[in-house]
């Protein structure tokens, strides 16, 4: 991203993860019954939030945590060509630490399944 952009106050600004194309059994999914994803990566954060006596409050979330938030989240903005979100710190649902990327998930066994 060559465009420098720092949100205000409590904002931040959020690249969403892209969804997956095919499911596990290599069937193809079009964008059309594709749902948009609630993961997202922070790309950058405002300051804070301010309360009536002017103390500021930094934000939880920082630059490169993975977030989850809702579906309909954020206002969607295009810079240099690219989709982001632009969020509340309040609309973040949690950070996600310590799981694996998808493509290196293996699918479990079911307790019970024939072989």
């Amino acid at each position: 991203m060559a465009t420098k952009f720092t949100p205000l106050h409590d904002r931040i600004l959020v690249h969403r993860e892209e969804e997956v194309g095919t499911t596990r059994g290599g069937l193809i999914i079009p964008d059309s019954a594709k749902d948009k994803p609630q993961e997202g990566t922070v790309i950058s954060v405002g300051n804070g939030k301010t309360n009536e006596e002017g103390k500021l409050f930094p934000l939880t979330v920082k630059e490169g945590d993975t977030i989850l938030f809702g579906k309909y989240s954020g206002t969607e903005i295009k810079l240099d060509g690219e989709d982001f979100l632009i969020m509340k710190e309040e609309e973040v649902l949690g950070i996600v630490t310590g799981t694996a990327k998808r493509d290196s998930v293996i699918p479990r066994e079911t307790t019970g399944a024939r072989k």
